[in-house]
């Protein structure tokens, strides 16, 4: 969780708890598992930057850890514009995500998509979903919004599966729509 070091440093530099969401986010989308460097003080205590950190990742986890844990890669680990920026200690270098980025997860008959920024217009639009691509030709029973028993309004377009969200986000952070259907998979 530091910038500058996997251990504890005198006035270190922290990652904010959104970039390691969308990193956890980004990494599991590949089937791939995150660490975390908490670096604890000489007498073993944990800073209270990094204790904050860890919660707020508890509770985006708290509302989103159905489309984390036990899950699996779908066909496709995502879409969006953002450029992944690989190396040591590069992650700081990349450009924020936006509403356009989107990672794909899997479990039993449900799709996770999970949006890696709230869109300002209220509305997602899933591309691997679109009309002409196999996929979206499963049938959907639902889309829901986790964190938020607020219906969502979707349809099927030539450019994608749209869904209308609720106007305030259920969390910070990242968002999951959960799409479920027997041939989702």
């Amino acid at each position: 969780m530091s910038v500058k070091s996997w251990g504890y440093i005198d006035g270190d530099e922290y990652k904010e708890a959104g970039g390691i969401v969308d990193d956890l986010v980004d990494i599991v989308s590949k089937n791939g598992a995150l660490l975390l460097n908490i670096g604890p003080k000489a007498d073993g205590t944990i800073p209270d930057e990094a204790q904050k950190i860890l919660r707020d990742i508890g509770g985006w986890l708290a509302v989103n850890g159905e489309a984390i844990y036990g899950t699996r890669p779908w066909k496709r680990f995502g879409e969006g514009p953002t450029q992944i920026v690989a190396g040591s200690f590069s992650d700081v270098k990349r450009a924020a995500f936006t509403n356009e980025d989107i990672r794909f997860t899997t479990k039993g008959e449900a799709l996770y998509a999970i949006a890696l920024a709230w869109p300002e217009n209220g509305k997602l639009v899933v591309t691997s979903l679109a009309m002409g691509v196999p996929e979206a030709a499963a049938e959907v029973r639902s889309v829901e919004l986790l964190g938020t028993d607020a219906k969502v309004e979707w349809r099927q377009t030539a450019s994608g599966r749209e869904v209308t969200l609720p106007a305030k986000s259920p969390c910070d952070y990242a968002v999951t729509l959960k799409i479920v259907g027997p041939a989702v998979r």
